[in-house]
């Protein structure tokens, strides 16, 4: 069984995320979506209403694709939640050139820890590309249409959150 790992805060998971998500459900058996616990980063939601969303937006996708989808909440290094999970490819989403300069950083550092865990990069669809999580709470945060970039259950979250 092939296992694949998708690692981030999803805070919140946005519908480049599920783009990614339902692009790898067809490289993988088994795709584990791990929840980064990151206290840095100081997240909008709760680690509980993160999982709770992305289960119920990954739900669909492991149906439709015939793939395993598991959320597995993580605090430990990327490399290390790989291993927990017995995962061998790590999938990352892609969206500019940015983000690829810090990926490469993390790929060499990776390979170094565990060469035997590959990653695999999926470019964002043109129309996700701009999307991130912070921006997307920017937006509803000062009363912005947020339904291009997230689903309905999310952005009814986002607003009860932000009381926008």
């Amino acid at each position: 069984m092939r296992i694949g790992l998708y690692p981030g805060t999803f805070d919140p998971i946005t519908l480049g995320h599920v783009d990614i998500i339902r692009r790898s459900c067809a490289l993988v058996d088994c795709l584990v979506i791990g929840v980064a616990i990151n206290r840095d980063k100081g997240p909008l939601f709760n680690l509980d209403e993160r999982v709770a969303m992305i289960k119920a937006e990954a739900a669909q996708l492991g149906l439709a694709t015939d793939t395993k989808i598991k959320v597995h909440p993580f605090e430990n290094l990327l490399i290390d939640c790989a291993r927990d999970v017995g995962a061998s490819i790590i999938l990352r989403g892609l969206r500019a050139v940015s983000d690829f300069e810090y990926e490469y950083q993390m790929v060499g550092m990776n390979r170094q820890l565990d060469a035997t865990i590959e990653t695999v990069f999926l470019m964002a669809e043109a129309q996700h590309q701009a999307i991130a999580s912070k921006l997307v709470k920017e937006i509803c945060r000062l009363g912005g249409d947020v339904s291009k970039f997230v689903t309905p259950a999310v952005e009814a979250a986002l607003k009860d959150r932000l009381n926008a």
